[in-house]
């Protein structure tokens, strides 16, 4: 019989829930909710309960249906208890999310990170299938990064493995939401490209992406590929900025880690060609030849639905034991 399974993406900007056919990886209904400007714990808890019932009422299911739910959530994690630690994107702090879902709904809830669990849906169903040792980057609100070894995920001996957003580039560089300085993540995320873009246009600069920009929403993927259509001098300037370094991250991956494959996902690589393959090109320049050459790069294949299918697999997790001394579930 099928097994259905509610996953969540708890993303920076938006919440996207999905049933899902864990036989098969098929999302059967979807709905997504914006997170909002207010963020704060009560208001992410509450976006998450209605995320449930809605998804339930558009599908005609019952809860009864469900084995379980899977949240990831961007920041670190308490997989085995189900708490939020930290996430600055949503400025939330120690939240027990998966005792605060139980007592609600009454199944099984369980937490993971959301680029570990989109890496573990492209592992299972997307560009990862087949790969033994690959690492997943997703380009967003941040920058994070899931580490798929020997068929399973590793998160390290405290559990934080990945967090290549924060790795330095630039030392005592552009502060970053985790409140240190120099991150990736304050040179390549979307959220730092918007900063560049909507500084520069305070100091006089022009641009064409005025006449794609809303007052009430902050410059999307689709506004960016816009405006390089144009050709636009600011925006190009912005995103050749954004490669360098997002390259210098991964070429370091490269002679690092040495994976068979590196999947880039998230939405300025899904709707900006120019950038992703300009990206590849820079970062395999950079990195020792050897492991360059034998680098594999795919584009995530799974789109928005990575973290969403990922998630309905923490369950599977769980009823294995803890991570051994390399970090790695057994």
């Amino acid at each position: 019989m099928p097994n259905y399974a509610i996953g969540i993406d708890l993303g920076g900007t938006k919440i996207l829930a999905g049933l899902v056919n864990k036989g098969n990886g098929e999302v059967l209904h979807s709905i997504k909710q914006k997170t909002g400007k207010a963020k704060d714990a009560e208001t992410i808890v509450e976006k998450l309960k209605l995320s449930v019932k809605e998804l339930l009422e558009t599908s005609n299911f019952d809860i009864a249906q469900i084995d379980s739910i899977g949240i990831g959530a961007p920041g670190q994690v308490d997989r085995e208890k189900g708490i939020l630690i930290s996430a600055p994107n949503l400025n939330c702090t120690n939240l027990n999310i998966k005792a605060i879902l139980e007592r609600e709904f009454f199944i099984p809830t369980f937490l993971g990170n959301d680029v570990g669990i989109a890496t573990l849906g492209e592992m299972k169903f997307g560009a990862g299938k087949g790969f033994n040792n690959f690492v997943c980057i997703f380009v967003g609100t941040g920058i994070g990064s899931g580490i798929a070894e020997n068929g399973k995920i590793r998160y390290g001996a405290t559990g934080t493995a990945g967090e290549i957003g924060h790795i330095i580039v630039d030392a005592g560089g552009r502060p970053c939401g985790c409140g240190g300085n120099g991150c990736l993540e304050a040179y390549a995320s979307r959220t730092a490209i918007e900063a560049r873009i909507m500084g520069a246009l305070k100091k006089g600069e022009k641009s064409v992406i005025t006449e794609f920009m809303r007052e009430d929403k902050p410059i999307s993927s689709s506004m960016i590929r816009k405006a390089l259509e144009h050709k636009d001098t600011l925006v190009t300037n912005v995103m050749n900025e954004a490669s360098n370094y997002l390259s210098n991250g991964l070429a370091t991956i490269i002679n690092f880690y040495n994976p068979e494959l590196i999947v880039l996902g998230g939405g300025l690589i899904e709707a900006v060609d120019d950038f992703y393959y300009r990206t590849i090109d820079l970062a395999k320049s950079k990195a020792l030849p050897i492991p360059a050459k034998k680098t594999i790069f795919k584009k995530a294949q799974l789109g928005d639905f990575s973290g969403v299918i990922g998630a309905c697999f923490l369950e599977d997790l769980q009823k294995t034991k803890t991570p051994d001394k390399t970090g790695a579930f057994k």
